[in-house]
C-alpha cells in the first residue's frame, strides 16, 4: 500500500542539486494525516514543483550554454524545472476532488530530461489501497 503524498513531501530531481520540499496549498480541502493531500495535478513549476538548486541537464539551454562557453566542463545553471504533464501513476482508486491522489512511487517528468520523484511522503499514516 503505497502512502498518500502531502504538503511537506520531499522531492528530487536527477539532474537537481539538492531535494526539496513539495508545495501543496494549505487552502486544499483534502487532508492526509492533517495535512494538505497532493493530486497528480499538482506538477505547476515553482508553484508545487520547487526549484532543485543547480540543473546539471544539457537538455537546459542556459546548462549547454555556459558548459560550451566553458570549453566543456558541465556548467550547472540555476534550476527552474519545466513540468508540463501531470505526476504518474498516481493512485486512480484514490480520488481527491475528482483527481487522482499522488502517492509513493509516482514520479514527474521535466522538459530537460530530469525525472522528479518522491523521497519522502509527507505524512506517516494515509495510505492507498493498492
Amino acid at each position: 500500500m503505497p502512502q498518500l503524498v502531502s504538503l511537506g513531501a520531499v522531492l528530487s530531481c536527477d539532474f537537481g542539486a539538492a531535494p526539496m520540499p513539495m508545495i501543496v496549498p494549505p487552502e486544499v480541502p483534502v487532508l492526509a494525516d492533517m495535512l494538505p493531500a497532493a493530486t497528480i495535478m499538482d506538477f505547476v513549476p515553482l508553484e508545487n514543483i520547487p526549484s532543485f538548486g543547480l540543473c546539471s541537464s544539457l537538455a537546459n539551454p542556459e546548462v549547454a550554454t555556459a558548459t560550451a562557453l566553458a570549453e566543456g566542463v558541465l556548467t550547472p545553471m540555476p534550476c527552474i524545472p519545466v513540468t508540463t504533464s501531470p505526476w504518474f501513476p498516481g493512485a486512480p482508486e484514490v480520488l481527491l476532488e475528482g483527481m487522482p491522489a499522488l502517492c509513493m512511487g509516482s514520479m514527474c517528468l521535466c522538459d530537460w530530461l530530469g525525472e522528479i520523484t518522491i523521497d519522502e511522503p509527507g505524512q506517516e499514516s494515509a495510505m492507498t489501497n493498492s
